[in-house]
């Protein structure tokens, strides 16, 4: 019997193997096409979002703040752009930056309120709030920045925590900005004891500290944050995990301890008028949704 194969059936094979070869490069191309897609697909993706965070807080809701930057009395750091609360000599630093407009800024804030006031009070940690207006900028409106106004007002009378606590037990959903109208942001400093005064209601009305805000807003956009909430522990994030572990209050107060180690808790606690929230004075509202900033 021979070995050979005949001329027509060696013809068929050969063929039959060019065109699977050719078959493979087709799929070969069309595999490659679909993945440089995807990868365009996922950068155009990340240049939209670097364009929103880019501009997040330009648009003030056609309100545009002019003339120097004012800082709130007693804003220390950097261009004095942080409102501190706790002893200066903490052994650790809690940095937040926050919206007062951010849905999950107050998740964080309601969750974990007590804890962090524990901490500062121990003076296991000195807390150093930020204040960014980027809601303002993705969703329009002014509540961002009318609302750290206010804060910075409060800041000037030595109140800025508990009404910062106030606005964000009382943040309205992200999509409404009552946080514009001056009257609200007015009405709930009746919250704060000893806050609602005619110096506050002016500092408030006359937006005697937009201008800073809005420098604060600037030092965000430019600090390469991923949005807001921002929680940095001695410069580390920690929010929404440290490493490995999920944030919580408990995990908080672990990883205090442990950078705190053999350290002496701080003392200096700043010279400020009597802080206190009035009695009846809560009104939480939850916020609306779990969306990110």
């Amino acid at each position: 019997m021979s070995d050979k194969i005949p001329e027509g059936n060696r013809s068929a094979r050969e063929r039959l193997a060019q065109q699977r070869e050719r078959e493979k490069g087709r799929e070969k191309r069309r595999r490659t096409l679909i993945v440089a897609s995807a990868v365009v697909g996922v950068l155009a993706l990340a240049a939209v979002v670097g364009l929103i965070a880019a501009n997040a807080g330009k648009d003030g809701g056609g309100d545009t703040a002019s003339g120097p930057a004012i800082a709130p009395s007693g804003a220390t750091g950097e261009a004095a752009l942080t409102l501190p609360v706790g002893a200066a000599d903490a052994p650790s630093t809690l940095t937040i930056w926050e919206d007062f407009r951010c849905p999950v800024c107050a998740q964080f804030e309601n969750a974990f309120r007590d804890t962090i006031k524990e901490l500062a009070d121990e003076g296991q940690v000195k807390v150093e709030y930020h204040l960014a207006t980027i809601i303002d900028g993705n969703l329009g409106g002014t509540g961002s920045l009318r609302a750290a106004n206010a804060a910075a007002c409060a800041q000037d009378d030595g109140r800025f925590a508990p009404y910062h606590d106030v606005l964000f037990s009382n943040q309205p959903p992200e999509p409404d900005d009552a946080f514009g109208k001056n009257s609200r942001l007015i009405e709930l400093a009746g919250k704060v004891e000893g806050l609602d005064t005619p110096g506050f209601r002016s500092c408030v009305e006359d937006g005697e500290h937009d201008s800073w805000v809005e420098k604060s807003d600037t030092a965000f956009r430019e600090g390469g944050f991923q949005g807001t909430p921002t929680v940095l522990l001695n410069g580390e994030s920690v929010f929404p995990s440290k490493g490995d572990e999920q944030i919580s209050p408990e995990n908080l107060k672990k990883w205090v301890a442990a950078a705190n180690k053999g350290k002496k808790p701080g003392t200096d606690a700043p010279a400020t008028p009597e802080e206190g929230v009035s009695e009846g004075s809560s009104d939480p509202a939850a916020p609306s949704s779990a969306g990110g900033s």
